[in-house]
């Protein structure tokens, strides 16, 4: 049976007044371990969905996410709470759900949406641990910046430009067209790990969990892999791993009949790359290309994991550190003929959730949880107090008891669409700045996993439509 960060430590302070009465002298390395506070390691990683083997898709070859879901809570049905990177980690990182005036678009910033909110990584700052970033975790590395014990570093853009070309031809295009970084939408280099991002992110992870672990303060260490966001840019080692003739198009690659434009979206984030096709529907060679540098940046940014992984072992303190890994949202991977995010499909809101903690059992909750639950959660796990603003609940439970009752439901909003999604349906409505519905989609997930039928509009399913739309909290008037 696994016990709370709390009642470990009434344990631990218990053993150690016995000792230092009653008993023989206790060891006083071990003692010292059992009293201190867990350290945190937290691994973002940029547009990735659950396309992971450890999470069904065997396809994919993912090794160490797979030793880390092995090791910890793999949270089975886990959902962000708005489908693009600056507002879904934001959100995050303030336990706050995205309101129309909070946490909109990539662009959205705690400073800016929520400057009296007390941020993760500030809130473990404040109570004696020592706060680090390495890559990509919020959106804009001046954000909460000064809640970090030190700045967040990030590898410099260097001669690929903002989005890290290394292949000579590619360099050339972005430089002919004097723009930041919008070369080919995927890159096969012939280079090592490291001449990539993700190589030397991990790399300066691996720099600070060396520096630290020596240290008698407690790190909350945040880890930000870039990859697999666009452009599809890895080594040519990790796209032979795939084999371009077996890369199959999703069953929906194709826009289905009576879904509501609203959905629906033109990729335009795809569509400045260049030489990305115009057609509405990428020509099918052109998608299976996508789909196999999706692939490849997925395998070359769990290598990249695999060696953040290994460097805590070879601290010593990975017996003694909380472990959370994330991808921000999900990802259209030609799913209904489309790209990226952006929408309330849920192949947009499904996402990759790993919690693996010290004393607790390896498990696969299959519940549905949200990504407002990771700020309480990494409280309860280092026994911190909970900011009142937090809007999620701590997953604790879950990981000490997988298969317990549980919230039967997630939200999440994309601009003007809320969504709520229970462990059967999925509900999604729009309205307009007056307060006006004017699209909505209903899909059953027991009998449609795809969400090709929308049933909204059937008159046998309006007592349901109604019935899931009450419960929407933030709607319109929010």
């Amino acid at each position: 049976m696994q016990h709370s960060p709390i009642i470990r430590s009434i344990t631990a302070l218990a053993l150690l007044t016995f000792f230092c009465t009653c008993g023989p002298a206790p060891n006083e390395e071990k003692m010292a371990q059992a009293d201190r506070q867990p350290n945190v390691l937290f691994i973002a990683v940029d547009d990735l969905r659950p396309e992971l083997a450890s999470f069904g898709r065997h396809v994919v070859h993912s090794p160490n996410a797979d030793r880390l879901a092995a090791m910890g809570s793999a949270f089975t049905n886990a959902y962000c709470n708005v489908p693009v990177c600056g507002a879904s980690r934001a959100s995050i990182m303030t336990g706050l759900r995205p309101l129309r005036d909070r946490f909109w678009d990539f662009r959205a910033s705690i400073n800016q949406d929520a400057p009296d909110a007390i941020s993760l990584h500030g809130h473990f700052k404040a109570n004696g641990y020592y706060a680090a970033a390495v890559g990509k975790v919020l959106h804009h590395a001046s954000d909460r910046a000064e809640d970090y014990s030190e700045a967040n570093w990030k590898p410099g853009v260097g001669n690929g430009a903002g989005r890290d070309y290394q292949m000579p031809d590619n360099m050339a295009v972005v430089k002919a067209k004097n723009q930041d970084g919008l070369g080919p939408a995927f890159e096969r280099g012939q280079v090592a790990d490291t001449a990539y991002w993700d190589g030397k992110i991990a790399s300066e992870a691996i720099r600070k969990i060396e520096e630290l672990a020596p240290k008698d303060q407690p790190f909350f260490l945040a880890v930000g892999f870039m990859k697999p966001h666009l452009p599809f840019n890895a080594p040519e080692k990790y796209w032979a791993l795939y084999d371009e003739a077996d890369i199959s198009l999703p069953a929906t690659y194709y826009r289905a009949e009576g879904t509501p434009d609203a959905i629906h979206h033109n990729f335009g984030e795809l569509r400045t790359y260049t030489g990305v096709p115009k057609d509405r529907i990428l020509p099918e060679a052109y998608a299976r290309n996508l789909i196999q540098g999706y692939y490849a940046s997925v395998s070359f940014m769990d290598a990249q994991l695999g060696r953040v992984l290994d460097a805590l072992e070879a601290s010593g303190e990975a017996d003694n550190t909380i472990i959370v890994f994330w991808g921000d949202h999900g990802w259209n991977l030609g799913d209904h003929a489309m790209w990226c995010k952006h929408t309330t499909f849920n192949t947009s809101l499904r996402v990759p959730l790993i919690f693996s903690a010290p004393g607790f059992r390896p498990g696969r909750p299959a519940a549905m949880v949200e990504y407002v639950d990771i700020f309480p959660t990494l409280c309860d796990l280092a026994g911190l107090e909970k900011p009142e603003q937090l809007q999620g609940k701590s997953l604790l439970p879950l990981m000490e008891e997988p298969e317990r009752d549980w919230t039967d439901h997630v939200l999440t909003r994309w601009k003007e669409a809320d969504n709520i999604t229970t462990s059967r349906y999925s509900y999604t409505e729009w309205y307009d700045d007056e307060g006006n519905r004017y699209a909505r989609t209903l899909f059953d997930h027991q009998t449609d996993s795809l969400e090709i039928n929308n049933l909204a509009e059937k008159e046998a399913y309006l007592p349901l439509v109604e019935e899931l739309a009450a419960r929407l909290p933030i709607g319109a008037k929010q």
